[in-house]
């Protein structure tokens, strides 16, 4: 089986880096998406992207950095290696920036995905209702991902009649998420991908421990029982999904 970690944040110390991609390929995982979080940070994973076989980077500002602002953002954008805007949208949870900047910054990155012709990347908590409305009013590009997704069966359905792709991480092995499960199931098999988003949320059986891309195929298990598929079927979808989102070679 093949995998792509549709979304992961690598360490940003290189030999680190090297290890954590080593490890993966070794676990089937050829193709990793390293997700910028500031216009900083973007600038170090674009780094990665062209020093690493099989990395892609993406450069977007995530609503905790919100008021740092997108100065510098656009010119990363035509940087070898960068696939995608974001991760880019709304955090009601922490509030860590003021929340009509989250709505500015959001909807800035919005146009500069539609400028650019390249996928959104969105991280949305707690916010479902201002996240679909900005999405109306700015136009959702062609080929937008809600990372990490969070939602029940309504909120997929909403992203998903909006043109949108989901990609579940490790919460979808949560004893505590049947409505995320509820989710996955419904969603038609060309719209999902698997990520991990490490180092956060490590799936069960690794639930407690520092996440590693390695691992995105116990995400890809926990979605093909919820799907009610085989694993190989998951592997093979998301490969194919991903492939279409960030116009890779299959």
């Amino acid at each position: 089986m093949r995998w792509t970690d549709n979304h992961c944040h690598l360490p940003d110390d290189g030999d680190r880096a090297a290890e954590v991609v080593e490890e993966a390929r070794k676990l089937g995982v050829e193709r990793l998406i390293d997700v910028g979080t500031s216009v900083e940070h973007s600038i170090t994973c674009c780094s990665k992207a062209n020093r690493f076989e099989g990395v892609w980077a993406t450069a977007g500002v995530h609503p905790h950095a919100a008021d740092e602002g997108i100065d510098g953002l656009e010119t990363l954008l035509s940087s070898s290696g960068v696939v995608a805007v974001g991760e880019c949208g709304l955090d009601y949870h922490y509030d860590n920036s003021p929340r009509d900047t989250q709505r500015q910054v959001f909807a800035d990155q919005i146009q500069l995905a539609h400028r650019y012709q390249l996928p959104l990347v969105i991280h949305t908590r707690e916010a479902w209702k201002d996240t679909f409305d900005i999405l109306d009013a700015e136009g959702v590009p062609e080929r937008t991902v809600f990372h990490c997704f969070t939602g029940g069966p309504e909120e997929a359905k909403s992203g998903l009649e909006r043109g949108a792709s989901l990609s579940f991480s490790g919460i979808i092995t949560f004893p505590n998420a049947p409505e995320l499960r509820a989710a996955a199931a419904l969603t038609p098999a060309d719209r999902y991908m698997v990520e991990t988003d490490a180092p956060y949320l490590a799936p069960v059986p690794k639930r407690g421990k520092q996440n590693r891309p390695g691992w995105v195929a116990l995400v890809g298990a926990g979605v093909a029982l919820a799907r009610g598929v085989e694993i190989e079927t998951v592997a093979t979808e998301s490969w194919n999904n991903a492939s279409t989102i960030y116009r890779f070679a299959r």
